[in-house]
């Protein structure tokens, strides 16, 4: 359960630095640690993602100073006013992006970049399912996939979350609930053939037709579990499938080391820049309001990127300025 409750400010430590809260992003990596999936010490303050200003360092800090604007990802405790980070896992940021660009980029943006650089290096003429390509993440990843000259198919709930993911670049669109053979539509879209890799955060309810829509040889990276964990099965069911690959990769891999962390950030702002990636915020949550932040987006209910503002006042601005 999730609830508002106040405590004494922090106070950083060596290494750390105090960092005052503007936006904190909300990620299915946050409803996993609220259930346990993924534990942290109880009780824990939630959120891995957020931009705000360095109010404040501890002994031996050298990455940043006090009024450095900054953002960081995968450090618990972002739906905070202020939070603790280890200051070498701080992304400065560029004068051209703003706090809540920052929030909604960070975390969703590197795991995009790894994902389609690393995890499956995309070429120029691969077709690619994304599921839930209207999602914060399958957005991203349809743009990126796009950008690097592949075809996305996609795959969405809704009519309504169909055209966003074509207006992100999808080339075509699959809404789940209206075929019975999703894997037999995605060959069909793609000549008769399966593909090369199917990117799936979505987990139990996807996985198997995600195996069935691969070529001989491909790869499924699964990324993400939001409808739930793949249950145990049987791995001789990639070679039955043909020689097929799983890889359940992790942000926290690919940016273990801060020259990574920061070359993988400095890419993703010169995508934001480059129109590359086009970041849409579309929902903003106050602190007390995180659970209903978690509901609307374990239900589905939204697209797009959603954060947990901690100035009530300035959402309360930011609302009346959208109305």
């Amino acid at each position: 359960m999730l609830q508002e409750v106040r405590v004494d400010q922090p106070r950083p430590g060596p290494g750390e630095a105090i960092v005052e809260v503007a936006a904190a992003g909300v990620n299915f990596l946050d409803v996993y640690h609220r259930e346990g999936r993924y534990s942290l010490p109880l009780p824990f303050t939630p959120g891995a993602e957020g931009a705000g200003t360095v109010v404040e360092v501890g002994p031996g800090v050298a990455d940043v100073a006090v009024g450095d604007r900054v953002g960081w990802v995968e450090i618990p405790g972002t739906y905070a006013e202020r939070a603790v980070v280890d200051s070498s896992r701080l992304v400065p940021l560029p004068d051209d992006i703003g706090f809540e660009t920052a929030a909604a980029v960070l975390l969703q943006g590197m795991t995009a970049h790894y994902l389609v650089k690393d995890a499956y290096p995309v070429q120029g003429g691969d077709t690619v399912l994304v599921h839930a390509a209207a999602g914060g993440m399958g957005l991203l990843l349809t743009q990126l996939i796009t950008h690097l000259g592949g075809r996305v198919i996609g795959t969405t709930s809704t009519t309504a979350k169909a055209e966003l993911a074509k207006r992100a670049g999808a080339a075509e669109v699959i809404l789940s609930s209206a075929v019975d053979d999703l894997a037999a539509e995605v060959k069909r879209l793609n000549g008769g053939q399966g593909l090369p890799v199917v990117f799936d955060g979505v987990g139990a309810h996807t996985f198997d037709a995600s195996l069935a829509s691969l070529r001989t040889r491909g790869h499924l990276v699964l990324f993400g579990a939001a409808s739930g964990a793949v249950p145990p099965f049987d791995p001789i069911r990639l070679a039955h499938g043909g020689s097929l690959t799983l890889i359940r990769p992790s942000l926290g891999d690919f940016i273990a080391d801060r020259s990574e962390l920061l070359r993988r950030a400095a890419d993703v702002f010169e995508w934001v820049r480059s129109k590359a990636l086009e970041v849409t915020v579309t929902g903003r949550y106050a602190l007390s309001e995180a659970a209903r932040a978690h509901s609307d987006l374990e239900a589905r209910r939204t697209t797009g990127k959603l954060l947990v503002v901690p100035d009530a006042a300035a959402l309360g601005r930011r609302e009346e300025t959208q109305s």
